[in-house]
């Protein structure tokens, strides 16, 4: 039962890695190289998409990555599944407190509503998700770890 538990949460964490990557490295660059209003709109639509489905995909990463730490406490390389866990409560926190507010404004913008400081948003929205994506890949690199 725990190595289905621990496969289940190092397949989680890694696809939600994977799609944050994809986000940093991939989606933001396909729409800047769009027309300002097409990105914009771009931008507005995967905030509302992603905004709904990654909170969950967030919180149900750390409580399998708590749950691991628990029922795994007498097996090697559960401090490695604890700080992993202790990083995926940064990554929350740093959602909640940093990126979600300027999503939550972004996401209901248009070419025609957009504030004048869109661009200033968008690249503070940005750094912070590259630091959160670096703040995951190295809770998802302790829970492989964990696991050897």
């Amino acid at each position: 039962m725990l190595t289905a538990l621990e496969v289940f949460t190092v397949v989680s964490v890694g696809l939600m890695v994977g799609v944050e990557l994809s986000v940093a490295f991939v989606m933001n660059r396909i729409f800047a190289g769009l027309p300002e209003d097409s990105a914009t709109l771009a931008r507005a639509h995967g905030g509302r998409m992603l905004g709904a489905v990654m909170p969950v995909w967030y919180i149900g990463s750390l409580v399998l990555a708590a749950v691991w730490a628990v029922a795994g406490r007498h097996h090697p390389g559960t401090g490695l599944v604890v700080l992993a866990a202790a990083l995926l409560v940064v990554s929350v926190l740093m959602s909640v407190l940093l990126l979600v507010p300027i999503n939550n404004r972004s996401k209901t913008w248009t070419p025609e509503n957009r504030p004048a400081d869109w661009k200033e948003q968008q690249n503070r929205w940005d750094r912070y998700h590259y630091a959160r994506v670096a703040v995951i890949v190295a809770a998802f690199a302790l829970l492989v770890c964990a696991l050897t």
